[in-house]
């Protein structure tokens, strides 16, 4: 698990950084900025409005005495996408928004679902809960 965190953390800067520099060369340094900030903020903001309706349906489905699975995945999935949209670089922008974006983000979603049944049915997964 380190051996993958170290890879993430190093690779994944470099890979962006030459990503950017690539595309400054071929759009220059101001259209470079002005993409990289676009995004930040674009995220930011979508980020914000999709996890202000998350919440929202969570409340709802408390209120009607249901668990709120699906739209806990769903938070998940904008926090992370929130973070790599904050993220200068195109690749997790790009990540990002598939994260975001409801309907994108409906595909991750099943797979992220079957992901967890499986840890749990494996007994790789642990809930740990209060009384």
């Amino acid at each position: 698990m380190l051996g993958k965190l170290i890879l993430l953390f190093t690779i994944i800067p470099i890979v962006e950084l030459a990503l950017i520099l690539k595309l400054n060369s071929y759009i220059g340094l101001s259209y470079t900025l002005l993409i990289v900030l676009l995004t930040g903020v674009a995220g930011a903001y979508l980020a914000k409005k999709e996890g202000r309706g998350i919440l929202n349906n969570i409340k709802m489905d408390m209120a009607q005495g249901r668990m709120p699975g699906d739209e806990l995945v769903n938070g998940l999935c904008v926090l992370i996408g929130g973070a790599f949209l904050l993220t200068p670089g195109l690749l997790t922008d790009v990540t990002g928004f598939i994260l975001v974006i409801p309907f994108t983000r409906g595909v991750l979603k099943s797979f992220i679902k079957r992901r967890l049944r499986q840890m749990v049915e494996d007994g790789t997964f642990t809930f740990y809960y209060r009384k």
